[in-house]
């Protein structure tokens, strides 16, 4: 009966009860309390032993204990019974990238977004290994993905303008930081004279002193960010470029 066979992608979640341990399980993971995860997790398991997102995350933390061959077993089998789940397919890649297996685990990321293609977390997670694996194409795309859906996170829009600059695209990379500038009202901190908008500032230089034959824009630039930037040594160096 589907009520004894609980499977989040398939639509029948688990009852509250063990809902509840099942967040708990993903907690005490998160913060390595190893344990205790695999004990909430068997406390679901015994009475709904087929419920695919806990025997991949018992599996996901099972691999944290070094019990790698049991881990990837209830991973694989967790998988099987619900490959519906987003959760499981994220466990999986997050395996493959625990064994270096990058590939493998793009390829379980992209289908865990297939099923869920707005969750921030598994998109970071195939972002990085995307840039790791120089598909600078890919990453580019994934990191235009996050900024759509939360472009009030300056990290979303700096990594964004990283993934231009990565492909070659000087002049995006500097749009990027110029429209994220532009979405700023007065009195914000990354306008003002500080560490960090300091460093912003002086990376936007540094795109455009790299475009061919730019030398006068970037150096123009560098007289219009003079009282912004902290790191007095780095700007003359520029200048003196």
């Amino acid at each position: 009966m589907a009520a004894d066979n609980p499977q989040a992608g398939q639509g029948r979640p688990l009852p509250k009860k063990e809902s509840d341990l099942f967040k708990g399980v993903v907690k005490h993971y998160e913060v390595k309390q190893y344990k205790k995860a695999i004990k909430q997790s068997d406390s679901i398991l015994k009475k709904f032993p087929n419920h695919g997102e806990t025997l991949a995350m018992k599996g996901l933390t099972l691999n944290c204990m070094n019990k790698r061959d049991e881990a990837h077993a209830l991973v694989k089998k967790g998988l099987m019974n619900d490959m519906r789940s987003h959760v499981c397919w994220h466990v999986y890649g997050l395996l493959h990238r625990s064994d270096r297996n990058y590939n493998e685990a793009i390829k379980a990321y992209k289908q865990a977004l297939k099923i869920d293609p707005e969750n921030l977390q598994i998109l970071r997670d195939l972002s990085l290994l995307q840039v790791q694996m120089r598909d600078l194409k890919g990453f580019g795309i994934t990191r235009h993905t996050l900024l759509s859906l939360k472009s009030n996170a300056k990290m979303n829009w700096i990594s964004f303008a990283l993934a231009k600059h990565l492909a070659g695209d000087l002049r995006g990379a500097v749009s990027v930081i110029d429209i994220y500038l532009g979405t700023l009202t007065d009195g914000s901190p990354e306008l003002e004279r500080g560490f960090e908008s300091s460093e912003l500032a002086m990376y936007r230089n540094s795109l455009l002193a790299e475009i061919p034959d730019n030398y006068q824009e970037a150096l123009e630039h560098l007289d219009t960010i003079d009282k912004l930037v902290v790191d007095r040594h780095a700007w003359l160096m520029c200048r003196a470029k």
